[in-house]
């Protein structure tokens, strides 16, 4: 007989809601990796089953596992085309986070809150955006896959919201689309600063928020498109 693990994973590849909740009520372990490298997750998320990744998530799989392949839930459900099953994960996934930096903030701790980054100092050239490590956090050769984020982000028109401006690769681009309004969110400080220095504070259609997105959503309005 198989393992309540192994069962688990079957039972959410086939969308047998009803087998999953009872093999989790038994106390199947959700975060078991089968033979293939998969969780009961990554299944479910593969074939499009909204039901099981709700018990699944509420029971506490992990929505950013991995695969040995680097790819997580979220990427098979995109992979496949199941826009409610990858909307589900994503959810989870800002919710974690927001809850995970609530925390990381009331114990005024940086795991998990990006504060690290925040407070290392940055380095810019014509190609590229380097951390103090000499690790790159954005470099130029990127420009033609922000070139299509921006047309698919604009895709809407009106008003598109960007988190993280980096190098400005993708903001550049969106401008290209003359969108009503261009919200960019920027969270270091020497990104921020030369942002400014670079003018864009002073685009008639641009407003930028300071600060991570966790702690600025009060400022946040509806966009029509969202990078």
């Amino acid at each position: 007989m198989k393992e309540a693990e192994e069962q688990l994973c079957e039972a959410a590849r086939k969308g047998d809601t009803e087998r999953v909740k009872a093999l989790i009520d038994s106390g199947a372990d959700v975060t078991h990796f089968d033979g293939e490298g998969l969780n009961p997750l990554m299944h479910a998320a593969k074939q499009g089953h909204a039901l099981v990744l709700t018990l699944l998530l509420s029971a506490g799989a992990p929505w950013n596992g991995l695969s040995p392949s680097g790819l997580s839930a979220g990427d098979y459900a995109m992979q496949e085309g199941h826009s409610e099953a990858f909307d589900l994960l994503l959810n989870a996934g800002i919710q974690a986070e927001l809850i995970l930096g609530t925390i990381a903030r009331k114990e005024n701790k940086s795991e998990d809150s990006g504060v690290d980054y925040l407070e290392d100092r940055v380095s810019f050239s014509e190609d590229k955006l380097m951390d103090s490590e000499s690790k790159a956090v954005m470099m130029a050769w990127e420009k033609p896959l922000m070139e299509a984020h921006a047309k698919a982000v604009c895709s809407g028109g009106g008003h598109v919201l960007n988190v993280g401006f980096g190098m400005g690769l993708v903001d550049s681009a969106i401008q290209q689309y003359a969108p009503a309004s261009h919200t960019i969110v920027e969270a270091h400080p020497e990104v921020y600063q030369r942002m400014l220095r670079s003018g864009w504070g002073q685009k008639e259609n641009v407003k930028i928020v300071f600060g991570r997105w966790q702690d600025v959503l009060s400022q946040l309005e509806t966009y029509d498109g969202n990078f």
